[in-house]
């Protein structure tokens, strides 16, 4: 009776099921063994979601910013990929381009899952070396549900190196030291201090600048493109009127500190999404970092033109409209956003509108589809799910919740969510393509 290698069985199922299924199809298990005749399926783990849910819930605990998110999340899922990626690269047909770390030491008996959950581990012991003991008790949980043996081993040891060194070559990301840029004054100049702004400098994960994705300038004060605008926001985002459709869509995507922050909700739409269009680990460990790549590359536009314009938010404009020299704005000293606060940094763009743009485009480049209906309870209102028809639809109703909450204007959406559709077609084209054969550019499934 001829023995099957577990890694080697499992890959060409998976190669089989994705040449033969749609985004619907089952998944083959994890792992395979061959024992006395018949093939006997192996305990098995969602690393994914696991070690995701791990990196979401430390975002919340530790109060993160949405920058300092986005980078843990692209950390933790870069880590996934490449260290699932390498043991499937010792199969030619089903290697893809690593991300960081190249597949050439990836242990070919390796089991998938182990090799997944100790390189997330890796990564979020290295940040946040305080929550240890919860990392080490997840992934001694995960090791005894895989039953041990040497594929385990091996795969454990392979990705812990893999965790490592994705640590070490963002050590000098730009994301430290942290720096601010001093408030400001006079006629269209946001007024208060701002931390982050080293995130401007920010390295790429997987587009080649961020400069192409930078948005132009806001409009002049005094012009009448500029006018359209601020009358939009004074009458929309006013406190004192009363709405509570646009209060409930402000309350949905407001995702301030102490919740996942603008790019984790798109992690957990796709960890939603990715659940029910079942797909096996290989493919969502690539879905995962596509997806978290996309989110942390849209952190170094939206900060440098944030930095660059330091553009008033709606609040102080509408106050002190009596300074813009446009003769179509008139101020209301008493005027207040509905969201309740001004707005922690510059105005333009819409942070909140790149990220959405960006988790949206990939989400539907992966699935080659953007009409997924799809029901979605936030992190700022975990009781009150929503419906949507699409992830275009989720992305274009999180960038207007910042305008319908006052604290952006129109144009600043719609250039936040330029870039990250940018920044997510960028991806896609360029990122984790096959190494050999067919790529996803230009076709589908990608």
């Amino acid at each position: 009776m001829t023995s099957f290698n577990r890694s080697t069985t499992l890959l060409i199922a998976s190669a089989i099921v994705s040449a033969l299924g749609t985004a619907c199809t089952a998944p083959p298990p994890e792992d395979l063994t061959e024992t006395s005749g018949a093939v006997q399926f192996a305990p098995s783990i969602d690393s994914i979601r696991i070690w995701n849910e791990l990196a979401l819930d430390t975002i919340r605990l530790k109060r993160a910013s949405d920058s300092d998110a986005a980078r843990l999340y692209a950390m933790v899922n870069v880590a996934i990929y490449d260290a699932v990626n390498g043991i499937e690269s010792r199969i030619p047909f089903l290697g893809r381009d690593f991300a960081l770390v190249a597949p050439a030491h990836a242990p070919a008996n390796g089991n998938l899952a182990a090799a997944a959950s100790a390189a997330a581990h890796a990564v979020l012991v290295s940040l946040y070396p305080d929550q240890m003991p919860r990392y080490d008790a997840q992934l001694a949980a995960d090791l005894a549900a895989l039953g041990g043996g040497p594929g385990v081993s091996s795969g454990q040891s392979w990705g812990a190196g893999v965790g490592a060194q994705v640590v070490a070559a963002r050590a000098n990301d730009g994301s430290t030291p942290v720096e601010s840029q001093p408030a400001g004054a006079g006629p269209g100049v946001f007024r208060a201090a701002w931390s982050g702004t080293q995130y401007r400098n920010f390295k790429p994960f997987g587009i080649v600048s961020a400069a192409p994705y930078i948005a132009p300038p806001p409009p002049a004060l005094d012009s009448l493109a500029y006018a359209v605008a601020f009358a939009e926001v004074k009458l929309a985002g006013n406190a004192a009127i009363p709405n509570q459709a646009y209060q409930d869509t402000f309350n949905y995507w407001a995702l301030a500190a102490g919740t996942v922050q603008p790019p984790g909700e798109w992690i957990r739409i796709g960890l939603e999404v990715s659940a029910f269009l079942n797909r096996p680990l290989p493919d969502k460990a690539r879905l995962f970092a596509l997806l978290a790549m996309a989110l942390a590359d849209t952190v170094a536009p939206t900060n440098t033109a944030k930095f660059i314009y330091q553009h008033w938010r709606p609040a102080t404009a509408i106050r002190e409209a009596d300074t813009d020299n446009n003769p179509n704005t008139d101020p209301d000293p008493t005027w207040a956003p509905r969201a309740g606060g001004i707005g922690g940094t510059p105005q333009h763009t819409s942070g909140h509108s790149a990220f959405s743009a960006a988790g949206a485009g990939i989400l539907a480049g992966f699935f080659c589809r953007d009409n997924i209906p799809f029901a979605h309870a936030s992190d700022s209102t975990p009781t009150m799910p929503r419906n949507f028809r699409s992830f275009s639809a989720a992305a274009a109703e999180a960038g207007r919740s910042r305008v319908v909450g006052g604290i952006h204007f129109e144009f600043g959406n719609q250039d936040g969510l330029a870039a990250g559709r940018g920044v997510a077609a960028e991806i896609l084209a360029n990122k984790l393509l096959r190494r050999l054969g067919p790529t996803h550019f230009g076709e589908c499934p990608l």
